[in-house]
């Protein structure tokens, strides 16, 4: 049976046609090989700004990029209704004063072709292109205990030594392939969005199935409802979503967020979320019903507030009592949006707190489910086969035909984009066999017997669970001021020790212990991916707190790091 990743790969990607050869056209033809200070493995907004804070440096760097050109997740991610789910000010950098004063947003909650716009601008600026290799997959990374450097390759034959190795891979940038018998055998035409064309697809007048109902899912589902003549939703697990109110920025709510920059930047860093928002310290019955009811109207009202309902009370996402008032009020909004009471049921999450996996923004999800050409088919109640050539067969011998397919099946998150690099550390230690039973990573940043190897938001640190922006630049400015300090004290290598890094381990499992989140099957567990390890990989202490105790580390002389100075030549 053909292997479905390789399908994944081939098939899904061959579909972007004109798309995909102009991407091979713009490959750079010359192999590298060439030794430098770093290589940088990504182009999205943490290897963009990564690369601008080294070359400052003065720094001689070389980077990869497996798409054509910057912008990582929001290259890749072109699928109809994708944008971004927090606020487009604070969705940016906010290392340059004139880049924020001189950008101005169009929408609220900017759309991925205005945020790639805005990445690639970001690129002309600071003239960032010139440094990467678009189009060029790494395939291994390897340590070498005698000269204290990283040798990586890529599938283009490319071989670069550098004495640092930096991952920006990104946190959700490792689609996760359909897990159904038979893809191969279907005759239609299917996509995964994650992985979506580059040209604008046309599903007028198609039978459409729609397999997730996550994040990607819940912005697909309204837009291709327009379309097709007939959209069927496949849904495993119901998702919490939350309105959007999207609007049209003025010049005057432009003028106004600009002015006020430098105090939304403070407050967002520490923040627990990352956004220039205060979190709650009272508790749920702390207050009456009547007050309770009021403050969720009020977060249901703000529509488009991603993190609204958890910032309502301070133990939303602890105490199990306090987060059934928030789902039975999202369930009351699910029952009087949806007509038909029996979708409604099938829509509302019941095997999961409120929080647990990310709730989602919605523009009309609920509604779509209102329109007689689409239907809802609850994979929990009429399980699928496999798939046909015409369509989709059920467990109950249903054969449902289709013209068309969209996968929105998600990632191997947090841990799957780098491990797939086949990076080899000290000794020949595979990244892979060390992480079998879960990641280990000291403060989300660095791992022992990996020497010199950085991973810009990696696995253990906040990543998802605050905004991404935030989280990038304070890695980034953390990874470059480390290399500053090795550079001013003579010091060739840098490495995690194993006790710090167990013991930050053990820290982030013990924050989740006192949370409701090990109540969700979700990806901040590995739990979508079959034999994943389940470990909670993001770090629940805020954007606020683990900005502290990584400073802490640095300011301490790097506690934690094992430092091997430079060979002074006899």
């Amino acid at each position: 049976m053909p292997d479905r990743k390789a399908c994944l790969q081939t098939r899904c990607a061959c579909q972007t046609g004109a798309a995909a050869n102009q991407r091979r056209i713009t490959m750079a033809k010359d192999i590298i090989t060439a030794s430098v200070d770093a290589v940088i493995i990504g182009a999205g907004m943490s290897g963009m700004y990564m690369t601008k804070r080294l070359t400052d440096m003065g720094l001689k760097i070389q980077g990869f990029e497996a798409g054509g050109d910057v912008g990582g997740t929001w290259y890749w991610n072109r699928y109809p209704g994708a944008r971004v789910d927090l606020e487009s000010f604070d969705y940016s950098f906010s290392f340059d004063n004139d880049l924020q004063q001189e950008w101005n947003w169009t929408e609220r909650y900017a759309a991925q072709p205005e945020i790639l716009s805005y990445l690639s601008h970001v690129a002309d600026r600071y003239d960032l292109r010139p440094h990467f290799k678009f189009n060029t997959r790494v395939n291994s990374a390897k340590f070498d205990d005698a000269t204290g450097r990283w040798t990586v390759t890529t599938e283009e034959g490319d071989t670069v030594d550098a004495q640092f190795l930096i991952s920006a891979v990104g946190v959700l940038s490792k689609p996760k392939p359909p897990e159904i018998d038979g893809l191969e055998d279907f005759k239609g035409k299917w996509y995964h969005t994650g992985q979506w064309p580059h040209e604008p697809v046309d599903f007028t007048g198609l039978r459409v199935a729609q397999i997730g109902t996550g994040s990607s899912g819940i912005q697909v589902t309204p837009i291709v409802a327009q379309q097709a003549s007939h959209l069927t939703v496949f849904q495993r697990t119901p998702v919490y979503c939350v309105p959007t109110d999207n609007y049209k920025l003025t010049e005057e709510l432009l003028n106004e967020v600009k002015a006020t920059y430098p105090e939304r930047r403070a407050i967002s860093r520490e923040n627990r979320y990352g956004i220039p928002a205060e979190f709650p310290t009272t508790k749920a019955f702390e207050v009456s019903e009547e007050e309770r009811r009021a403050k969720y109207e009020s977060a249901w009202g703000e529509k488009g507030h991603l993190l609204a309902f958890r910032m309502t009370y301070a133990d939303v996402l602890a105490d199990e009592a306090a987060n059934k008032t928030v789902a039975d009020f999202l369930a009351e909004k699910i029952r009087s949006i949806v007509k038909d009471p029996e979708i409604a049921e099938r829509l509302i999450p019941r095997t999961y707190p409120f929080g647990t996996k990310r709730p989602c923004l919605s523009i009309a999800f609920y509604e779509a489910f209102n329109r007689d050409n689409v239907s809802l088919v609850s994979l929990y109640e009429t399980p699928i086969k496999r798939i046909t050539e015409k369509g989709i067969l059920l467990e109950n011998g249903e054969e449902m035909e289709f013209d068309a397919m969209i996968f929105a099946t998600g990632y191997d998150a947090l841990t799957g984009a780098i491990l797939k690099l086949n990076v080899e550390g000290r000794g020949g230690r595979k990244l892979t066999d060390k992480w079998k039973d879960g990641p280990q990573a000291y403060m989300g940043i660095a791992t022992s017997e990996f020497p010199n190897l950085f991973m810009l938001t990696g696995p253990l640190s906040p990543g998802p669970l605050n905004n991404m922006a935030v989280s990038i630049e304070q890695h980034v400015e953390w990874v470059a001021d480390c290399i500053q300090y090795m550079r001013d004290n003579d010091i060739a290598v840098i490495e995690a020790q194993p006790g710090p890094e167990r013991e930050w381990f053990d820290h982030v499992q013990e924050l989740v212990g006192n949370t409701l989140y090990l109540k969700a099957n979700s990806w901040y567990l590995g739990a979508n991916v079959p034999g994943k390890p389940r470990v909670f990989i993001p770090y629940l202490g805020g954007a606020g707190g683990y900005r502290a105790k990584l400073d802490e580390v640095s300011e301490n002389d790097y506690r934690g790091f094992t430092k091997t100075p430079a060979k002074v030549d006899a």
